[in-house]
């Protein structure tokens, strides 16, 4: 079994290593472009001296290759070390997950919906939430799309899920690769915006500017060399500038909007196809990653060079706030017109295979993710599908956020159309442990291993009622909330089996008209196919094991030892007999 500790601290320590001697390439070639642009300088000042023109003329042309040259390597350098700096920021932050550190990270909080099954019960979005444990995507889509999975409810083709997330946790070097190429490129526009744009975009510009401005361009390299041969007067060359800027000004406001729109989306490009590349580079074994990688190498062209290939086009458009371009440029290449016709043909030619490309990225950084997971916890178990009527059967079953150290595992068995009653003082860890099964099941549908030794299921959709709440500080509102989610509990089952989990019941109203309602709703559950846990401290529930068989008693239990509770967090059959309200109200001295 690996340790991702130790492979986390050794690869940070590489990068760090390789970073420094990036730094000092970096000063090396600083110091190189001074001296040849001091040498060319000294050419310039040599040339206007009159000897050896034609020495210094060319030593002058060597030095600017020169200094270009080293310009680009300088480039180049510096892109090298800001990914060596992201790959550095994503092992500490591997390390500081792992040593449980994890609150600066994305909480999802946008992602809670209280009318969802489960979402806002199961501490899944979040401060302190499983999503931010999880979530290491570095696109906006891909964790718009990691937020979905977990709440999707899907028992669709889970063991090839497994066989993907499994995969890619050993490819870990790609994966990390993968997040710091995303990670150097920064884009602010969302890609539905983008998306929109490019589905709804028709072409502004007459089809006559593909032919105009490739023509217009040979026209004025043809004048040029007749104006330097002096064989016509500069007064033509000075006539054709001008009608140059005369037809860019003809164009100029729907070349305006294009330019405004699709420099938004030139960051997007510029992400996405090294991202493409990474993805097209890269072999795949498990069925759903070759189905994704299929998707981008469709076409005649790898959907990398298509996006990179527009990302050109973006930067060369953007050129024109460049002085020299926007004059002499416009005046005898029509380079506004040009670089517009040529965004306008890319968008027609591709706008209904953008979406497509986008998802995959989107669709790898989520499973990046998800088999980051994976390689952190190797202890943990992939479930094992089960047809046979054990819903769930599990050892050593804990809570993925809590400390290994602190946490208490327990085991857990129940069969389908079986329900629990769970008694139990407070603080003894009931709704730890509700938790602790409803987000195992959500782990395994979407194909992560779960906290557990062993763990066998037959996929079951979940759905809960743990957090209700309401805007109004009233029992009555706070009921009529209630009710709202149990009958929305109620007609799901009808549709399809559920494993349901409930926490404390019809809270908002009186004791004993809590009792007889709560009695009613579980015999009303227990007569449909669904499974599940009711956790409740009205033990007068623990009466409808007797009536039925399919309800069962279990409980979490509290002791006082020396003048001080004592939980053990581990699951008893049978009903609770010790509670502790009492017992804290005396050690707190309210009462």
């Amino acid at each position: 079994m690996h340790n991702p500790l130790d492979f986390y601290k050794e690869e940070k320590k590489i990068f760090i290593e390789e970073t420094q001697k990036l730094k000092q390439q970096l000063r090396i070639n600083s110091g190189l472009r001074l001296l040849v642009f001091l040498a060319a300088t000294l050419c310039v000042y040599f040339i206007f001296q009159k000897p050896l023109v034609l020495g210094f003329s060319i030593a002058l042309l060597v030095a600017i290759i020169i200094f270009i040259f080293l310009i680009v390597k300088h480039t180049n350098l510096e892109y090298k070390n800001d990914l060596l700096n992201a790959k550095i920021a994503i092992n500490t932050l591997e390390i500081d997950a792992l040593n449980r550190k994890y609150d600066d990270l994305d909480t999802g909080e946008e992602f809670k919906d209280s009318d969802h099954f489960y979402s806002n019960d199961i501490d899944l979005f979040g401060k302190g939430s499983f999503f931010q444990y999880l979530n290491r995507t570095t696109t906006n889509d891909g964790k718009i799309a990691l937020a979905e999975l977990l709440t999707s409810n899907d028992l669709s083709v889970i063991d090839k899920k497994q066989e993907a997330v499994k995969e890619l946790s050993n490819k870990i070097k790609w994966r990390q690769n993968f997040s710091a190429l995303s990670k150097v490129f920064t884009n602010k526009i969302n890609t539905n915006t983008l998306l929109n744009w490019i589905l709804k975009y028709n072409s502004k510009l007459p089809s006559f500017l593909t032919i105009l401005n490739k023509l217009f361009s040979i026209v004025s390299v043809a004048i040029i060399g007749l104006v330097a041969l002096k064989i016509v007067s500069f007064s033509l060359l000075l006539l054709w500038f001008f009608i140059g800027l005369t037809i860019t000004g003809i164009y100029f406001k729907p070349i305006q909007k294009l330019y405004t729109n699709a420099g938004n989306a030139k960051e997007i490009f510029k992400q996405y196809y090294v991202l493409l590349a990474c993805i097209e580079e890269t072999s795949f074994s498990a069925a759903i990653l070759q189905e994704k990688q299929k998707e981008i190498t469709s076409e005649n062209k790898k959907a990398s060079a298509i996006f990179k290939e527009f990302s050109k086009i973006l930067d060369a458009f953007d050129q024109r706030n460049n002085i020299f371009f926007a004059i002499f440029g416009n005046g005898l290449f029509l380079w506004d017109v040009q670089n517009a016709v040529k965004t306008e043909n890319w968008i027609q030619k591709y706008k209904y295979t953008v979406e497509k490309w986008l998802e995959t990225v989107c669709f790898f950084d989520m499973q990046n993710s998800l088999a980051n997971f994976v390689y952190n916890h190797p202890q943990y178990t992939f479930p094992e599908l089960s047809e046979e009527k054990n819903i769930i059967f599990s050892e050593s079953l804990g809570h993925p956020l809590l400390p290994p150290k602190k946490r208490i595992d327990n085991n857990f068995q129940i069969i389908k159309e079986e329900f629990f009653i769970v008694t139990g003082a407070n603080m003894a860890g009931k709704s730890t442990f509700l938790r602790t099964v409803a987000l195992s099941i959500v782990m395994g549908n979407c194909g992560l291993p779960v906290c557990a030794s062993s763990y066998k299921y037959q996929p079951i959709k979940l759905i809960t009622s743990m957090r209700t709440s309401d805007s109004l500080n009233e029992d009555a509102s706070y009921f009529y909330s209630e009710l709202k989610r149990l009958k929305f509990i109620v007609d799901a089952t009808k549709k399809e089996n559920y494993f349901i989990i409930l926490d404390e019941i019809l809270k908002g109203t009186n004791s004993k008209d809590k009792a007889i309602g709560s009695k009613k709703f579980v015999e009303k559950l227990n007569t449909s196919k669904s499974t599940g846990i009711i956790a409740t401290h009205d033990v007068s529930l623990c009466e409808l094991s007797k009536e039925h068989a399919t309800i069962q008693n279990h409980y979490f239990d509290a002791e006082i030892v020396d003048n001080e509770l004592f939980f053990d967090y581990k699951m008893k059959n049978g009903v609770c007999k010790n509670m502790n309200a009492s017992f804290l109200l005396q050690k707190m001295e309210i009462i």
